[in-house]
């Protein structure tokens, strides 16, 4: 095992993950690399939620120039592009390597579980980030990342991860009910996402009239959905947990809205399908999710 850690998908969060993991500091211990179409050696620019620009040297390389071996692989990708993205680096890593999930929705963590040889874990974050040209990634507010296995396995590897992140300066943690965390997250990204794409409104702007019943309205309906799943609520409740992320997230273009703005196909399916597929299970009406589904990019 070589001591690199691959991140694959070039994305907002990939950017992100690179340019913290990829500090100087971090460099001597454990070395980073992006995995890209193209090779590239051109530095990821990050701007920090403190206005700050910093300029990281992290290698990007293509597919077949990864090592045979890497520490870990953090999959970065879209939902709908993850399992192609992985098959394709499959070929050229050891079937064996730790993998790292960091999806919206609930689409792809259940079947890459099943099927990846080595243990893989998830992630859950609020970290706010969009890309900015070719190279750049914007940092738009600080959030909280949990990281663990669906089934409670692999603590040290999650621990291990988690630590890394947060020696990096992106808080995390390990736990062992990410599959509630995973659920908790798709609350908040079906409550803020569609609304914000729909409307390409900045992520602050929710807390405006006349989006804020709209959100309000979102919360009713996935509380009754989630509670039909026995899924339980976060510590402080449905709303306070979305209007939190809403606040710490309020300059970030969702993710859903820079696909629309980008003009690629959007996670619509990812982040809503599962809350609409379990209220029809429990034969709860979901008029709200139903519209933001048919009126959603």
């Amino acid at each position: 095992m070589t001591d690199t850690t691959l991140i694959l998908g070039p994305g907002a969060l990939g950017r992100l993950l690179a340019a913290y993991l990829g500090q100087p500091y971090l460099e001597q211990q454990n070395r980073i690399a992006l995995v890209d179409r193209k090779a590239s050696s051109r530095p990821i620019n990050l701007v920090t939620p403190e206005g700050e620009t910093l300029s990281r040297l992290v290698p990007r390389i293509a597919a077949d120039q990864a090592p045979r071996q890497p520490m870990v692989v953090h999959l970065t990708t879209k939902a709908y592009a993850a399992e192609q993205a992985l098959a394709v680096l499959a070929e050229h890593i050891d079937p064996a390597t730790p993998l790292v999930l960091w999806q919206n929705g609930f689409r792809v963590q259940e079947p890459l579980t099943q099927r990846w040889q080595g243990p893989v874990l998830c992630a859950t974050t609020t970290e706010g980030a969009y890309t900015q040209g070719a190279d750049g990634v914007v940092h738009a507010g600080h959030g909280h990342t949990f990281i663990g296995h669906l089934g409670g396995g692999y603590s040290d590897l999650a621990k291990r991860v988690a630590g890394t992140l947060g020696t990096s300066g992106l808080a995390a943690a390990p736990c062992g009910d990410i599959r509630h965390r995973l659920w908790h997250k798709l609350a908040v990204n079906a409550a803020i996402n569609p609304l914000v794409a729909r409307y390409r409104i900045r992520n602050g702007q929710l807390r405006d009239r006349p989006f804020r019943p709209m959100v309000a309205a979102l919360i009713d309906e996935i509380d009754s959905i989630m509670r039909a799943e026995s899924i339980p609520p976060p510590e402080h409740g449905w709303e306070a947990m979305i209007w939190k992320v809403v606040d710490t997230t309020s300059n970030n273009r969702a993710s859903m809205l820079q696909d629309v703005l980008a003009g690629r196909p959007t996670e619509r399916d990812a982040i809503l399908g599962p809350l609409r597929e379990a209220a029809e299970r429990h034969g709860i009406a979901a008029p709200r999710l139903d519209a933001l589904w048919d009126n959603s990019p």
